[in-house]
């Protein structure tokens, strides 16, 4: 059954859906595995008001979910999240909260932390929060202790359950690292100074240090001026470099490593062996140069950067030649050695931003790669890693992600299990209109 929240539902394949709506009930093909008993939830750019030159990233965030429980799937619901613009457009209210700064576009990250559901958003706004139902309920500010804008790619510390975030600024130093404890309150902020306003969507975190990605999209007050809302550009002559915080120093004790020029949007994962910090990332060449709209101009590789923190110096290794982005881990092991680690392969023309034809596994103890390739015409996104059980192996539970069948225009959820990594789905719950590939998807446990 399909009911509409204000009209009926807008059911057309050949755009993500122009109306909120709810699924009730959506049929399950295959077994889906009682234990998940949570809501699989990804944001993405949806425009309320499409611009034919509109940066890809600039679309309004809409939240699309897709509640499990006892074995079945109970309802696909999605919304817009209700910025200054969106709720403008949609002729309601806009969330209320504390406003930090001109962007408050929350469309690349969802993230739980201290009770509360958070969706993310690049430039420095501050997280907005969800309820179950994915309903906008307001701008938060860390209860008063945030004290400017938030990140889109922060990191749960496994071992405190802390969140660790480098955020951006267009305002110097820049960047800021900042720590928020299991609380939901900012127990820690240290300004980091840049040259210039880069893009920094993610960071890493390892034992000891927080890692910086100082990189050449920078910035460009022209875009800005002109209308871009996602105003950076690639910058020949900003460099490149990798930047050791150490997570109790201060500014003062950062240590700066030169790197190739490069971009990095997704690091896979980082950590400590004895002088050494090995991180792994997903490496773009070079992003919004030739097209300054999308970044898919040269293949993402996954790489990983022996950087001996003594010298000063870095050492990159190819990893997998093949063209990939969207790295998951399983979390359990974030800032420790990781042995697996799952990808989205994409298709090396660079049509498709968020999807691919498959999606793999490195495992990098053993130097293998598997792959779980779909069916002719289906593209998958990010996925999730929901482990088995607390004690379950590294990389031993399920890999959950929104998948479009690209003859009929319509979503799917896929539950893949890894100990059939490469074989069949365990289940698939279809859906009646497009879930879209997302930025970014999180697992939330439970109600």
């Amino acid at each position: 059954m399909i009911a509409s929240e204000a009209e009926s539902a807008n059911l057309s394949a050949a755009l993500p859906p122009s109306r909120e709506m709810v699924v009730c009930a959506p049929p399950v093909r295959g077994v889906l595995p009682p234990a998940l008993d949570g809501t699989f939830l990804t944001v993405g750019p949806n425009p309320l008001r499409r611009r034919p030159d509109e940066h890809v990233f600039a679309g309004d965030g809409m939240v699309h979910g897709v509640r499990l429980r006892d074995g079945r799937a109970e309802w696909y619901r999605n919304r817009w999240l209700r910025t200054d613009r969106a709720a403008r457009i949609l002729g309601e209210l806009p969330a209320p909260g504390p406003r930090h700064g001109p962007n408050d576009n929350a469309n690349a990250n969802i993230v739980r932390h201290a009770g509360r559901t958070l969706v993310l958003g690049d430039g420095g706004p501050r997280p907005l929060q969800i309820d179950s139902a994915l309903d906008t309920v307001a701008r938060i500010d860390f209860d008063g202790t945030l004290p400017g804008g938030f990140a889109a790619h922060p990191q749960h510390d496994p071992v405190t359950g802390e969140l660790h975030a480098i955020t951006m600024s267009h305002e110097p130093p820049y960047a800021t690292y900042l720590v928020v404890d299991v609380h939901g309150r900012v127990r820690r902020s240290v300004p980091v100074p840049l040259k210039q306003p880069v893009m920094t969507h993610a960071f890493s975190l390892t034992e000891h240090y927080a890692l910086v990605y100082d990189l050449p999209v920078v910035f460009s007050p022209a875009a800005a001026a002109a209308g871009s809302r996602v105003p950076y550009l690639w910058n020949d002559g900003h460099g490149a470099r990798l930047g050791l915080l150490p997570r109790s120093g201060g500014p003062d004790d950062i240590l700066w490593v030169e790197l190739s020029p490069c971009f990095v949007f997704h690091p896979v994962n980082a950590y400590e062996s004895g002088r050494h910090l090995l991180v792994d990332v997903i490496r773009h060449p070079r992003v919004f140069d030739r097209d300054p709209h999308r970044p898919g101009e040269t293949p993402p590789t996954l790489v990983r950067w022996t950087v001996d923190a003594a010298a000063g110096t870095v050492v990159e290794e190819q990893l997998s030649d093949l063209v990939q982005e969207s790295p998951v881990i399983d979390e359990r092991v974030r800032g420790a050695r990781h042995r697996f680690a799952f990808t989205t392969a994409l298709d090396p023309t660079g049509r498709e931003l968020l999807g691919g034809p498959a999606l793999l596994r490195h495992d990098l103890t053993a130097g293998r790669t598997d792959t779980h390739a779909l069916p002719p015409g289906r593209t998958t996104g990010e996925a999730v890693f929901v482990p088995r059980g607390p004690r379950a192996p590294e990389g031993d539970g399920w890999l959950l992600s929104m998948v479009i069948d690209g003859r009929t225009g319509c979503g799917e959820l896929m539950v893949l299990d890894t100990a059939d990594f490469t074989g069949r789905p365990a289940a698939v719950v279809p859906l009646p209109v497009r879930g879209p590939h997302g930025f970014h998807a999180v697992w939330v446990h439970g109600d």
